[in-house]
């Protein structure tokens, strides 16, 4: 088995060491995280750093990186209090992919991929058109950590929608079954299948 200790990490190739502890976590989300400007110029971009915080209210976080370059997706949600998430599933990988290419602020990636806007209701922000799971989110709060100079980004579920055959009787939506994609390190993508449901575990007797 490879080792590393702290000191074997620091001195590692920038690329090799960047790509060994985004893969070390495990496998990510993987999100396209559609918004707006106040100018109304759409901006789609994959985030593998979604995360669940709660569900009463029902909250979701992502981690953004420091601000000190422009982050049109941040602008956009700040600007405007409003962004959506949307599940990438297999066949949009590559255009989903595609939005980490840094473009300036006034391209849409839609433009730019084959990824469809659409919108939902009143809405302002754009979903991704055929996402098996959408969300539309109202920012919250963020919070900067200052030991590796990030930003985690607080927001609330409004709305949310799931594809029928998704969504099971106890709640569950079984992304397996919507060939949702996952992410492994930076750009390594896989389509999890679906193995066991176990049941809520309780203490064993002693």
């Amino acid at each position: 088995m490879a080792f590393f200790n702290r000191k074997d990490i620091d001195s590692l190739d920038k690329i090799y060491k960047i790509n060994l502890i985004n893969s070390c976590s495990g496998f990510k989300s993987a999100n396209l995280l559609g918004s707006i400007s106040t100018e109304k110029i759409t901006n789609v971009a994959v985030f593998s750093s979604v995360i669940h915080l709660g569900s009463n209210p029902p909250t979701l976080g992502f981690i953004l990186r420091p601000t000190t370059v422009p982050r049109n997706t941040h602008k956009n949600i700040k600007d405007t209090g409003v962004f959506t998430i949307n599940h990438i599933w297999e066949s949009i990988i590559e255009d989903a992919h595609h939005t980490s290419a840094k473009y300036p602020d006034d391209v849409s990636e839609f433009d730019m991929t084959g990824l469809e806007e659409e919108y939902k209701g009143n809405f302002k922000a754009p979903f991704v058109k055929n996402a098996p799971v959408q969300m539309s989110m109202k920012f919250i709060e963020e919070i900067y950590v200052p030991s590796n100079d990030v930003m985690l980004i607080v927001a609330q579920i409004e709305e949310l929608y799931v594809e029928d055959a998704l969504l099971k009787k106890d709640g569950l939506i079984n992304l397996s079954e919507g060939n949702v994609a996952t992410i492994n390190g930076l750009d390594t993508y896989a389509i999890p299948k679906f193995k066991q449901q176990l049941s809520y575990q309780r203490p064993k007797k002693v």
